[in-house]
């Protein structure tokens, strides 16, 4: 079946981005919105968009009736979810198409099994996947557990089976640690997942965070896009993603994903899907787990590929056969991801939250800032703080640093504090130039990474600075008919 308009279920930057690739492809967008982000460009720029009212996220994106609802009334043929929200939610899935709607997404089976961390580890020793030693039984006593960390032997790392972002995860270096820590992790595990389910892994010292871009059709074909650096991370959240990974040689590129498309063909996969790993400083990897959705840092991957991986989604989710073969895939140039987030990362990491009076844009070749927001739109405390994804292609790595830096500086977002020079200061370290990056990066430098003091030449420089633009505006105020927001006419500004 032709997929001829789409329900893009999710919101900013996603939707958009959603939006951009089914119209050229000639497919209908339809769009959703929550009242307090109804004047973001997802809810404008489709062909048709719809409120989902005020209230809590399980009133209006996570709301799975009331999507259905508008799917019905809006006449789709298919949902896309985005990442995020119900991305990952098999009810959801399983709601789509029992409602006569196709989901450009994997099957709920997919999502369930590679969704239990415990659960798609079974299966893929099934198959021989290479795994961190470690235990995810279906004894979960305290005493077993403790009793499998000290066989698996120190430090080890437990962790819920059922979430992710770092909720119900503890590092344990030592016994005497052990108790508390099993207990703390299986008690936030249970608030955040209502799943107290834990596993037991070897900790693996310095590791990187290497993941795979897949994609795989219904008509047994399973290829990869190659691999992705996330090492870059503060609080297991990543902030800086980059293809090809640095230091890695393409020997064992190619091992890594030939094991990410065993594990797709494995599973009978369907769609976009992420194979993440972890890299052992002594070059062993270990499957992590599959994200079965569109990453957010896939832009990285589209831009040395030269492939459009929505465009792919929907192709597959109409039963049409990938049309590129394994041969014809390939690397050209370095690209480099930065998420903007609005946030203060020099007052420890604090929520910025206000009016966005003016947001820049890069003027440097290929360099792409995939943004949900407009001029005057307001960011507040209800989602994500991430504003914006900074992507920079390079014919080298050293071009893709050089034009992330620089581009930093114009993607300003005036009236909200960004983590834009802190971006910097990790894209100007020496390590990371070096491509010395590990999951721990971020932490071990922290000391590099924070504010340098200003000499005094460059306070007077800021308060010179300051002082004219605060005289600007009632310069302004004297020509009829001429701008009256200060916000509007400064250049060059860095958030500070």
């Amino acid at each position: 079946m032709k997929i001829k308009k789409i329900l893009v279920a999710n919101r900013g930057e996603i939707a958009l981005r959603v939006l951009k690739t089914a119209k050229e492809m000639g497919i209908k967008v339809v769009t959703v919105y929550a009242e307090d982000d109804k004047a973001l460009p997802h809810a404008l720029f489709a062909d048709e968009s719809y409120s989902l009212g005020l209230g809590a996220l399980s009133e209006t994106y996570l709301n799975k009736n009331k999507l259905i609802e508008i799917a019905k009334k809006s006449q789709v043929d298919a949902i896309h979810p985005g990442y995020g929200f119900l991305s990952e939610n098999a009810d959801f899935a399983r709601l789509v198409e029992s409602s006569g709607f196709i989901f450009i997404g994997p099957t709920a089976e997919s999502i369930v099994l590679m969704g239990d961390k415990i659960g798609s580890k079974n299966a893929l020793e099934k198959i021989k996947i290479p795994m961190i030693p470690g235990y995810h039984g279906d004894d979960q006593s305290v005493e077993n557990l403790a009793k499998k960390s000290k066989e698996i032997g120190f430090p080890v790392l437990i962790k819920a089976s059922a979430g992710g972002g770092g909720k119900g995860m503890r590092i344990v270096h030592k016994e005497a640690e052990l108790t508390e820590a099993i207990r703390g992790a299986k008690s936030e595990a249970l608030k955040a997942f209502s799943n107290d389910k834990v596993l037991i892994e070897k900790y693996v010292v310095n590791p990187r965070h290497i993941e795979v871009q897949l994609m795989s059709d219904t008509h047994g074909n399973h290829l990869h896009f190659f691999e992705r650096e996330c090492s870059i991370q503060r609080r297991y959240q990543k902030i800086v993603e980059e293809t090809p990974a640095p230091q890695m040689s393409q020997e064992l590129r190619l091992k890594i994903c030939e094991t990410a498309v065993q594990i797709s063909s494995g599973i009978n996969y369907r769609g976009a899907g992420t194979i993440e790993f972890i890299l052992a400083p002594d070059g062993h990897y270990y499957f992590l787990e599959m994200n079965t959705r569109l990453q957010v840092e896939h832009p990285v991957t589209e831009m040395v590929t030269g492939y459009d991986l929505v465009k792919f989604q929907i192709l597959v989710a109409q039963g049409d056969k990938l049309s590129v073969k394994q041969s014809e895939i390939m690397q050209k140039g370095q690209a480099i991801e930065c998420r903007i987030y609005a946030e203060d990362p020099d007052n420890d990491f604090m929520p910025s939250i206000g009016k966005i009076e003016k947001i820049g844009v890069p003027t440097l070749r290929d360099v792409r800032l995939d943004c949900g927001f407009l001029d005057g739109t307001e960011v507040g405390v209800n989602y994500d703080p991430m504003l914006a994804k900074l992507i920079v292609w390079g014919e080298n790595r050293e071009v893709a640093i050089s034009k992330s830096i620089q581009s930093l500086d114009e993607v300003l977002f005036l009236g909200v504090k960004t983590n834009r020079d802190y971006l910097k200061r990790i894209l100007g370290h020496k390590k990371f130039i070096a491509g010395q990056t590990h999951t721990h990066f971020i932490p071990d430098n922290k000391e590099d990474l924070a504010p340098k003091e200003l000499a005094p030449a460059e306070i007077a420089a800021m308060i010179a600075g300051l002082c004219f633009n605060e005289q600007k505006p009632q310069s302004f105020q004297d020509k009829p008919g001429s701008v009256t927001n200060p916000w509007l006419e400064l250049v060059g500004f860095r958030n500070v």
